[in-house]
């Protein structure tokens, strides 16, 4: 591709080089072929990608004070040089151009297929599920009857979708998901002692550009549904139960673990192993640090903090206040240790 349609997709300014230049992918400044992008966001990363071997250098604006140490270089200013290279990494990355159904593939009746779709070897669709043109669905999978799959999805490898289950367009889900499944929820006879499963028939809905990590599951509602909202990125090994909301944008890390009817505001970021008891909340833009907790009932919000301030703990609190608490902690423990010498020394 060439550097000025780049440039032209992804905006930022052309300060020295071609837009003739041909770019074929992106690299580290270490390992750059004179055909790739680099980036850099201070001025010590910059000076090393000027010195690589890189077509392209993309950094921000004023980083230093010349380009001149390689006039040879293409240089690209952009006020978000990480973001503009991520989006140019996706531009440039190869499209693998496979259609079709896999003769192993098992297709339930009444399945429909968009244009441009490709259903792996051994893949299973249920009766009535649809999928939208250009998704690609891989070895393994299987898709219940009834879900709908929309435009350009990527379904890898031994992914179960089942029945209830609706994905949007753009969306990822990486090998070993389970989504729709059984909520865990039971009502005790108080006199027997014993459990019988509260009915789980509610739906799932995944809006547009989610992706879900490996090995990730997510339970329908119980009699309403579940919802994992735009633009949601969930790593690899998180739990999310029955009947929560997930708001656009929220970022939750491996090991996280939510309960039943929780939401998450849009902006969120949970960070590992962070758990959150039944019926919670967290608030919009919270920053929830790794193994923090949020008890059942409870909400958690930014209210009266600053901008990026972090949660962490359990209950989830102000990092600062639970730094100065175990702080003060310390020198209490310290002060009673010294207490008891003295007094054995008497």
């Amino acid at each position: 591709m060439r550097l000025g349609e780049l440039v032209e997709q992804l905006g930022g300014r052309l300060a020295q080089g071609r837009e003739e230049l041909g770019v074929t992918g992106v690299n580290s400044s270490e390992n750059a072929s004179e055909t790739e992008i680099v980036f850099a966001e201070d001025a010590p990363s910059a000076m090393q990608s000027l010195a690589s071997h890189a077509a392209v250098v993309v950094l921000k604006p004023n980083c230093i004070d010349s380009y001149v140490s390689n006039s040879d270089i293409a240089v690209i200013e952009a006020r978000q040089p990480r973001l503009w290279f991520a989006r140019a990494a996706k531009l440039l990355a190869p499209v693998e151009q496979v259609t079709g159904v896999h003769p192993t593939a098992l297709l339930g009746t009444n399945v429909k297929l968009g244009a441009c779709v490709w259903i792996g070897p051994n893949a299973v669709l249920g009766e009535n599920a649809e999928i939208g043109a250009g998704t690609r669905i891989d070895a393994g999978a299987v898709i219940g009857a009834g879900v709908r799959i929309g435009e350009n999805c990527r379904i890898y490898p031994r992914v179960v979708l089942y029945s209830g289950t609706t994905l949007g367009n753009g969306v990822i889900i990486h090998g070993g998901a389970v989504l729709g499944a059984d909520g865990f929820g039971y009502v005790r006879d108080n006199e027997t002692g014993a459990y019988t499963q509260f009915p789980q028939r509610g739906t799932l809905a995944i809006e547009d550009d989610v992706e879900i990590g490996a090995n990730s599951t997510i339970d329908r509602g119980a009699l309403a549904e579940t919802r994992i909202r735009r633009g949601v990125k969930i790593d690899n090994l998180v739990h999310i139960g029955h009947n929560c909301e997930i708001g656009e944008d929220v970022i939750i890390v491996s090991g996280t673990g939510i309960s039943g009817s929780c939401t998450v505001g849009k902006g969120a970021i949970l960070a590992g192993q962070v758990g959150m008891g039944d019926h919670s909340h967290v608030g919009a833009g919270v920053i929830m640090g790794g193994q923090a907790g949020v008890l059942p009932h409870k909400t958690v919000t930014n209210e009266g903090q600053k901008p990026g301030s972090v949660m962490w703990g359990t209950p989830a609190r102000p990092l600062m206040q639970v730094l100065r608490e175990q702080a003060t902690l310390t020198r209490l423990t310290k002060s009673g240790r010294g207490k008891n010498n003295q007094q054995g020394e008497e």
